[in-house]
């Protein structure tokens, strides 16, 4: 049975298709191609029809109107004068040539019936249409003057007119016109259609299958890159080639790494400066404790020593948790600040640490935009500093300007200075500097680093052996994204 524990460790049912998205790009793409040619197609062949349409009825409308007028002159090609039904149609059909699947009918009324009627067209239709006299009453008694009936040669249109005949009889003239030869050219042209629209098709699958191939090839490689990467190797990266939303893509996923990277190089880092600074306290602790003996007076001084190295332990971890934030974007939240109130504020927490000569050797004025707890966190490590370089009674200065966009805070103190080899040294994590102060865990001045740093500026060294050593932080008065006194207000 499983349990609710077990179900909630379960991993979550993805959601969505198994398609590959090469297949569903293909798939969409031959969709949509295939909507599009169909909808071409019914409306290119209701097009034929309608224009197949139009042509007959201009020709039966062209045949009608031709004898309309015939009738009307009265007269015969050689200028006599007709009289009677038959002898209009006989005199009109005889010198009309009518057009493939068309007929031209003259019939009228006599006392026994419709007459056998008068016709002129293609053999096979004047046939059927001359056995077929119901058609004929059909046509002709019909309350339109136009329609459409099956017969066995297939749908016919036709048209009907009143003849005059001038001796009273009643007479008519039928243009008839057998649309299955239309019909099946259009249904030729149709069908025509569809194989080259089946062929597109296929062709289209093809072409389709081979492009989304190359537009999903990065991608792929993005996906195969993530496969590869693990804690132990980050440092593949992706080529980009383009402008394009892939080469976007690219340069994005290469930015993710670059970030994971850092973040495991930095916890990487902490564990390995945790370990290495934390050991030396845990195995005097121990040692302590294993050598306790019952005497009051030595488990008193176990005590104690056991309490400082804890006290110890706490500040290495508090340091190193700092300096592990220090590259989070948060580390630092600029804020419009008075330059003048923030030195002051400084020398004043500076007097606390030790009994030194402390005095303000500058104050600058104006407002900047730093981060003001960080900033002060630096300067009261640069004077700690300062305190464990000297000895009581010893004169340490604090100051501050601001020229041209740049905020200068210092400490300069009367101790042993550094060599110009050291400077650079004594920033990186547990580093000693020279003299007597080197009993610390030698974070301090790589937190002083990471906050100027952070605020995109950096730490100044003025020293020489022998001659004190003046520590100062140049840090931009507005950096980038800090807030502004107006925006604020």
């Amino acid at each position: 049975m499983t349990t609710t524990t077990e179900r909630a460790t379960e991993p979550a049912r993805r959601q969505g298709t198994r398609i590959p998205a090469r297949a569903q790009i293909m798939g969409w793409l031959l969709l949509v191609l295939v909507v599009v040619l169909m909808a071409i197609m019914l409306i290119v062949r209701q097009h034929l029809y309608n224009d197949s349409e139009d042509q007959v009825t201009q020709a039966l409308e062209q045949e009608a109107g031709e004898f309309v007028a015939f009738a009307e002159r009265g007269r015969d090609q050689r200028g006599q004068p007709i009289a009677g039904a038959e002898s209009l149609f006989l005199s009109y059909l005889e010198q009309q040539y009518p057009d493939q699947a068309e007929a031209l009918v003259g019939v009228w009324e006599t006392p026994t019936g419709l007459s056998r009627p008068l016709s002129q067209g293609q053999e096979d239709e004047l046939e059927r249409l001359a056995r077929d006299p119901a058609l004929l009453a059909r046509i002709t008694s019909s309350p339109l003057p136009h329609g459409q009936v099956d017969t066995a040669a297939g749908p016919m249109r036709w048209l009907r007119v009143q003849a005059d005949t001038g001796t009273g009889e009643r007479a008519w003239f039928v243009t008839a016109h057998f649309t299955a030869g239309s019909i099946a050219d259009t249904e030729r042209t149709v069908r025509m259609l569809l194989l080259i629209s089946a062929f597109g098709v296929l062709l289209a699958a093809a072409l389709s299958w081979v492009v989304a191939g190359l537009i999903l090839a990065p991608i792929r490689q993005v996906r195969q890159t993530a496969a590869e990467i693990s804690e132990q190797d980050l440092t593949r990266r992706i080529p980009v080639a383009g402008r394009d939303d892939i080469a976007a893509l690219s340069d994005q996923f290469n930015a993710m790494l670059d970030r994971l990277e850092d973040a495991f190089r930095i916890q990487r880092q902490f564990v390995d400066d945790a370990s290495h600074e934390l050991r030396t306290p845990i195995t005097i602790v121990r040692g302590n404790l294993e050598l306790l003996g019952d005497d009051p007076a030595e488990r008193e001084e176990v005590v104690r020593l056991c309490t400082d190295e804890l006290d110890r332990m706490t500040r290495i971890v508090e340091d190193l948790l700092i300096l592990a934030k220090a590259d989070r974007p948060d580390f630092v939240r600029p804020a419009p600040v008075s330059l003048a109130e923030l030195t002051s504020d400084i020398e004043a927490k500076a007097r606390s640490l030790a009994d030194r000569q402390w005095s303000l050797e500058a104050i600058g004025e104006g407002e900047v935009a730093v981060d003001e707890q960080r900033v002060t966190q630096a300067m009261i490590q640069l004077a700690q500093n300062a305190v464990q370089h000297t000895q009581p009674g010893a004169r340490i200065k604090v100051g501050s300007a601001l020229r041209q966009g740049v905020v200068s805070l210092w400490v300069t103190d009367t101790g042993p200075g550094i060599a110009p080899g050291d400077v650079e040294k004594i920033f990186d994590r547990f580093a000693h500097g020279p003299g007597p102060g080197k009993g610390g865990a030698g974070l301090g001045l790589a937190i002083v680093k990471a906050i100027a740093d952070a605020h995109h500026g950096r730490v100044r060294v003025l020293s020489a052996p022998g001659e004190g050593a003046t520590f100062g932080l140049e840090l931009p008065a507005f950096p980038p994204h800090a807030p502004t006194e107006e925006t604020t207000a």
